[in-house]
């Protein structure tokens, strides 16, 4: 019965990581299709993202629950050490998907400014840094295989926000003035190409004279969400 218990448990985290990792990549083509409809720096893809914040936020519940449920295995099971290092580094992978530990290793820091330029009769917003603007950086680095990504500090995970409020722009409920410094974890040379693309939102944000550099390190630190997640009405379900 507790081989049987094992088991289950295991194929449950199996299940959560992989869900982990669909919405990671239903978030990115998302969130690009809604840049490429807005890309008048328009407010609109805030509100989608909410939503889809909204419907994410059940599974942090169920990666909490299996911190829990491990204690309990742990507590009560001392012959059975080879399934408990496996729910071990099954919960493990699934919080590092999550966003919820510290990570570091080799990747791209990018810092984003305001720009100088004016040309006259436009739009002054248009040489301001937006939450339109990062989220297609961001967007770029995910397409570009970044395992971990982190804005002043703020670890990015499903229920994130990027919202522009005035001068200010807000992560993670936390304002931040430009200039921000952008950090992400993966292939240096992969995510550097793409972000150097020609029409990619740095090249796109480079012509209104918003001042981007990106520099490669073999030393990126990105900490783990450690903000209280609080469930108002999601609960989890019991099958």
């Amino acid at each position: 019965m507790k081989n049987i218990k094992f088991q289950i448990a295991v194929a449950c985290i199996c299940i959560i990581l992989g869900l982990v990792i669909a919405l990671q990549v239903k978030s990115v083509k998302t969130n690009n299709r809604l840049l490429a409809s807005h890309f008048g720096r328009s407010g609109e893809a805030q509100a989608e993202l909410n939503k889809a914040k909204e419907k994410n936020q059940d599974l942090y519940n169920q990666l909490l629950q299996y911190e829990n449920d491990l204690r309990k295995y742990q507590k009560s099971t001392s012959q059975n050490s080879e399934h408990i290092d496996v729910l071990k580094k099954q919960l493990e992978n699934a919080k590092m998907a999550a966003g919820l530990t510290d990570l570091k290793g080799t990747g791209i820091i990018i810092t984003v400014d305001d720009s100088n330029l004016r040309i006259e009769n436009a739009d002054t917003n248009s040489f301001t840094v937006s939450d339109i603007d990062i989220l297609k950086i961001v967007n770029d680095l995910k397409d570009a295989g970044a395992e971990a990504i982190s804005i002043n500090g703020e670890r990015l995970v499903a229920i994130s926000e990027i919202r522009t409020t005035g001068p200010i722009i807000s992560i993670n409920n936390t304002r931040h003035s430009t200039p921000l410094t952008i950090k992400a974890i993966g292939n240096s040379d992969t995510l550097a190409a793409v972000l150097n693309l020609r029409g990619g939102a740095v090249d796109v944000l480079k012509q209104w004279g918003i001042d981007v550099t990106t520099k490669k390190s073999d030393k990126v630190f990105i900490p783990g969400y450690d903000e209280d997640i609080y469930f108002n009405y999601a609960v989890p379900v019991v099958k």
